[in-house]
């Protein structure tokens, strides 16, 4: 018993002392308790749901009151644009009724509140047919994109924004800490190169692995076994990955600049950019998380990122469009960029 206490001992000591062990045992678990707790802690009692009704609806009218504290409910009289609106992603759905039927129109790249609204109008129509002999209310949905577009439309920027981060945080914070510890860097410092030689092959590296991921996705999706189908507007994700590459990057030589090893390197950038893909709406739509979450989230850049290449990629808006997503990753790439100055070291010690 003498020994194996002895042994026990030591290893549970250096579990502790293990740091990355640590990280991916408590830490890194904790950080996805703390992660989904916090996105659907406000499912029931998210805010208002922004919806359209076009023309006169006396049965959505008539449940107004009651509607009042998850709708907010707009109206207009121009069909098309109401459309053009749940299309967009500003509103949720438009809503008309012809007769006896209602009709809604929604968006397949919001497949959470359109679904929400969805059921809310059926409850209205039921409680409507409660008091009807015979009931005669029915309700019709149906999607304002083209029928023939499939998830992978709305999945495809969401997964390559992440990937993109992914490989420039990782690529940044790994090659500076490996470099840093085999003395690369000094031996750079001292061989007859600019400094602007080094960081611009780097940059070009990582833009040129970038370009190569954007390609792969796009190929892969557009295989008749997905069915990707890219609008007319797709060519400028260019732009945007390439912004995406450079903030990214900057946030790996942030990680690379503060940790002393490659393990603590990963841990840092998993820190970062797991939280911020979840948080971005990459993987999973925010929509059911409380209200204070979602403002959060618009200070992260992979959440502008990923809403840029979904508007061009799939809801075919202009370039003009996706201007302010581009400039918000750029500019905080340019302040991250500025820590990451501050932060960096030539040697280990």
């Amino acid at each position: 018993m003498t020994a194996f206490t002895s042994l026990s001992r030591a290893m549970l000591l250096g579990w502790f002392r293990d740091k990355s062990a640590l990280f991916f045992s408590i830490l890194f678990p904790l950080m996805f308790l703390v992660l989904f707790g916090g996105i659907f802690s406000g499912m029931g009692t998210t805010s208002k749901l922004a919806v359209i009704q076009v023309g006169p609806a006396p049965l959505l009218e008539q449940s107004a009151a009651g509607l009042g504290d998850v709708l907010d409910i707009q109206k207009s009289q121009d069909a098309a644009a109401a459309r053009q609106k749940v299309k967009d992603g500003d509103v949720v759905a438009a809503i008309s009724q012809q007769g006896d039927a209602l009709q809604v129109s929604y968006s397949a790249a919001d497949q959470v509140r359109s679904g929400t609204v969805q059921g809310i109008l059926r409850q209205v129509v039921a409680q409507a047919n409660a008091v009807g002999v015979p009931q005669k209310f029915t309700m019709t949905a149906q999607q304002v994109e083209d029928d023939s577009l499939k998830a992978i439309q709305y999945t495809t920027p969401g997964l390559l924004s992440w990937a993109v981060a992914m490989g420039a945080t990782f690529g940044a914070s790994a090659t500076l800490v490996t470099w840093r510890e085999k003395r690369i860097l000094r031996r750079l410092r001292l061989a007859p190169v600019s400094l602007g030689s080094v960081v611009g092959a780097r940059i070009g590296v990582s833009v040129a692995i970038a370009m190569i991921q954007t390609a792969i996705f796009l190929v892969v999706a557009s295989l008749p076994f997905f069915g990707l189908q890219l609008s007319a507007y797709w060519w400028m994700s260019i732009p945007l990955v390439i912004a995406g590459t450079l903030t990214f990057m900057a946030i790996g030589l942030v990680a690379g600049g503060l940790a002393k090893s490659a393990e603590a390197a990963a841990g840092i950038s998993n820190l970062i950019v797991l939280p911020m893909a979840f948080l971005s709406g990459a993987f999973i739509p925010l929509e059911a998380a409380p209200s204070w979450l979602q403002a959060v989230s618009n200070v992260f850049p992979l959440k502008h990122l990923n809403q840029a290449l979904l508007d061009v990629m799939v809801r075919g808006q202009g370039p003009l469009s996706v201007l302010p997503e581009l400039g918000i990753v750029l500019g905080f790439g340019l302040v991250i960029g500025l820590i990451a100055m501050k932060v960096f070291r030539w040697d280990s010690v």
